[in-house]
């Protein structure tokens, strides 16, 4: 049977929200993807998993075919956003799954209000060292982000910006689905889309390394953490996954080769069984969460 994913709309604290969901029973697992991303991301994810889970896969606020207000996109926005996505529809607890900074904000979601987090599952997260591919954080420079925005405005710089993003984010780019490329032509071209990607980055990074670690922070957490990341990850280190394991009261690895930054796009099958075997013994081992 084909899986429905129906393309949806909430209004949230003035801002329209986008999000996708799929699967009608099951415990809700929410997906929250990276910074310059959108929910797009979890396309080849989201079927498998609906199976078994009901999923949901917002655009955050910035992004996508969401709301984009000139605004300080911070990491407690994103955070506050994320609780309150949550209440709106009604989810009492969740397990969280993010990619890069989707990863961060799980984490802080899953620090600062723990009893809405079954589970979680950082992907490339975000937030787990100090260490940063410069050709990033530079973005986050004076002035040198906003000449950056100003050089991608058109279709031609749309898809450059694009083809140079796909060479940071995988280690395969030539095997990227062509509806990423797609995708990020068109965020470039939409009003308000870079300057938030840009404001976000400045909340997670200065121009030589990511800002605020969490890593101290990792052994408060109580629940289940999976960590997955690409092997070829070339905007972090791999070397962050190992240390966030170790903090890690419950932590969980999952290293996948020949795989870069955006998992979810570039190893979806892998990503998937990575998923779906963590998640089996999640609910095995504490039993089936609730939500009523």
């Amino acid at each position: 049977m084909t899986t429905i994913v129906e393309d949806l709309r909430v209004e949230l604290d003035g801002l329209s929200i986008r999000y996708f969901q799929a699967g009608q029973d099951g415990f809700p697992l929410v997906l929250l993807h990276g910074t310059g991303e959108s929910a797009i991301d979890w396309s080849w994810v989201m079927p498998s998993l609906a199976d078994s889970y009901r999923v949901y896969a917002p655009d955050l606020p910035g992004s996508g075919d969401s709301s984009k207000p000139a605004r300080d996109y911070s990491l407690e926005f994103y955070t506050q956003f994320t609780v309150d996505f949550l209440k709106v529809l009604g989810i009492e607890q969740a397990v969280l799954i993010g990619n890069s900074l989707g990863g961060l904000i799980s984490l802080r979601v899953a620090l600062y209000y723990p009893e809405r987090v079954a589970a979680l599952v950082l992907v490339d997260s975000s937030g787990l060292g100090l260490a940063v591919n410069p050709a990033l954080s530079h973005l986050t420079l004076p002035w040198y982000g906003e000449i950056a925005i100003a050089s991608v405005i058109t279709p031609f710089g749309a898809s450059f910006r694009a083809r140079g993003r796909s060479l940071l984010l995988f280690a395969n780019p030539a095997e990227v689905p062509p509806i990423w490329f797609a995708e990020q032509e068109r965020l470039a071209l939409m009003p308000g889309f870079l300057e938030a990607v840009l404001s976000s980055l400045r909340a997670q990074l200065t121009p030589f390394s990511q800002r605020a670690p969490m890593l101290d922070s990792l052994p408060h957490l109580q629940m289940p953490t999976l960590v997955v990341w690409g092997e070829n990850d070339a905007l972090l280190p791999q070397e962050q996954a190992y240390a966030a394991v170790k903090c890690l009261q419950q932590g969980y690895l999952v290293t996948i080769p020949n795989c870069g930054h955006v998992v979810p796009v570039e190893r979806p099958k892998e990503l998937t069984v990575a998923l779906q075997d963590f998640l089996a013994k999640v609910f095995v081992l504490n039993g089936a969460p609730t939500n009523d």
